[in-house]
Order: structure tokens, then sequence, then C-alpha cells
């Protein structure tokens, strides 16, 4: 799709790019939802270019919060947009939610990225934990009007941690990352021998984790597979077609089949979401040891 379609670029500046994509209408739903089967069913260009193109003012808006970590706008506004383009190939309408919603956590998500290997050739961290980290620290260092200095006093990397709740180690370590770009991985870190290198965590599962984590998976098919027995044909039928299945039918499709509306089906699938799930978190909680 991002080699088929043409968008404006941010290359006069935000405010002549803001005028360029405002006459772009805006979308109701039924015109959004239209527009998207068009795309889905037909990979209708046209259809792709009126969702995205609609939802350009939102990139834009998300892109000025990444302001602060010092990367151009245009980058910033241009793979936003790429994350826009990723949510309206995967949108699917008839899950009954509109595109701006499903489509903020891929622009969000293209942005995080970019900004990550943007600030280090070295990754800042594969770990959720780390990324969270990166992001937090920024933020209150803008806060503090401390996003140019470099090693942090101590007490301030104390206050931060404890607010953070993480380590003093992992505010230090990831501050010098931040500070330095691609600062050796060999700095020192602290009074001791401990070098940069030494506080990356390994992300990596270790032998019990894997074990523990199988056997939960295990125990959670097993539960799903004992509260569908609690339901009747067609609800297991929906259920399974809906959240179990790699290539989900529509509601549209499944209401043919059983002659009644997509919106029943929508109904259906949700009461009965609602009802595993109740049935899953119990038995989880029956298996917890007493305290």
């Amino acid at each position: 799709m991002a080699n088929t379609l043409t968008l404006p670029v941010v290359d006069g500046g935000l405010a002549a790019y803001l005028r360029q994509i405002r006459v772009f209408p805006m979308l109701d739903a039924d015109e959004e939802y239209m527009l998207a089967k068009r795309w889905l069913e037909h990979q209708d260009t046209q259809a792709a270019h009126k969702l995205v193109t609609s939802h350009l003012r939102l990139v834009a808006k998300i892109a000025m919060g990444y302001r602060h970590y010092g990367l151009p706008l245009a980058d910033l506004v241009a793979e936003g947009n790429i994350g826009l383009m990723r949510a309206v190939k995967k949108f699917d309408p008839e899950r009954g939610f509109r595109l701006a919603t499903y489509a903020m956590w891929w622009i969000k998500a293209s942005l995080n990225e970019f900004v990550l290997n943007s600030w280090s050739l070295v990754k800042v961290g594969t770990l959720a934990a780390q990324k969270k980290l990166f992001f937090n620290l920024r933020r209150i260092k803008a806060r503090l009007n401390l996003l140019e200095q470099g090693d942090l006093p101590p007490e301030q990397v104390a206050a931060i941690a404890r607010e953070l709740d993480v380590g003093e180690d992992d505010v230090v370590a990831m501050n010098r990352r931040m500070s330095g770009r691609d600062a050796s991985l060999n700095i020192p870190v602290g009074e001791g021998a401990s070098e940069l290198q030494d506080l990356i965590a390994d992300d990596s599962d270790n032998q019990e984790a894997s074990v523990a984590r199988g056997e939960e998976l295990s125990k959670g098919r097993k539960l799903i597979a004992r509260a569908l027995l609690g339901l009747n044909e067609r609800e297991r039928d929906i259920f399974v077609q809906r959240r179990l299945s790699d290539d989900p039918p529509t509601l549209e499709e499944l209401g043919q089949r059983y002659g009644v509306s997509r919106e029943r089906i929508r109904q259906i699938e949700v009461s009965v979401f609602n009802k595993v799930q109740s049935l899953v978190k119990a038995g989880f909680a029956a298996a917890l040891p007493a305290a």
C-alpha cells in the first residue's frame, strides 16, 4: 500500500503541512465502514487513500507529542503515516470499532520503534520494561528541565528511580544511553567495576520460565475447552470462528449462515467471550494456593 499511495509531506513547515491535510474530509461511521469494506474485499486503493488521508490529522497530533526527542518532525510524521497505512491494511470494520481507535495503536507503535532505533544503533532495549523506562525517563527529564544534562546527580537518580519503581542502576544506564546515543557499552557505571553492558538485561527466558509458561498455556487451553462445553452449538461455533480461527469470518458471513443480523452475531460473540473469560479466570483463581 505504501508504494501506491501519495501523501503530502512536511517540507514547508508544520503550518503549511496542516493546511495541506485540512482539505481531506473527515468520515462518518457509515462512510468509513463502506470504504473499509471496499479495501478489505476488493483491494480498492482509492478507498484506502480516503481512509488514510482522512486520518492524517490524527497522525500529526500524535507525532507532535514526540518532538522533544530531538528528531525532525517530517520524519516523525512520515513514520506515523506508515503506522497509519499498516492499520488501514489490517483494519476489519466488522469488529465494531472506528478506524481511529485501531490506528492510534499502530501509529504510536511505529513512532516508538522509530525513536528507539534513531536514538541508538544498538537498541535501547528489547524488553517492554526497558522501552517503558526509556520513554518515562525522557518525560520526567523534560518536566524537570534536565534534557540537556548528562549524568544526573545521585539525589535526582534516587527520586526518579522511586517514581518509576526501577533500580537506580537502571536509571543511570538508560540516562547515559539517552545522553550519549551511541556511547560505548564499556562505560563504567557507578562506583564499582560494572560496565554499561553488564546492566543490559537478557530478554531470553530461562528454562524454568519456559516450562512455567508452557504449563500455563496448557492449563488455559483446557479451561477454554471446558468452558466451551457449557455453550450451545451456535454460541460455540461463533466463539470458535471469531476468536480462535486464524482466518475469522466476518459478522455478516456468520449472520447469513444463521439467518440473523451481523449486529446479533456481534452481541452473541461479546456475550460468549465474557462468559468464557469469566470461567477461565475462575479456573485459574481456583488453582491458586490458599493464602
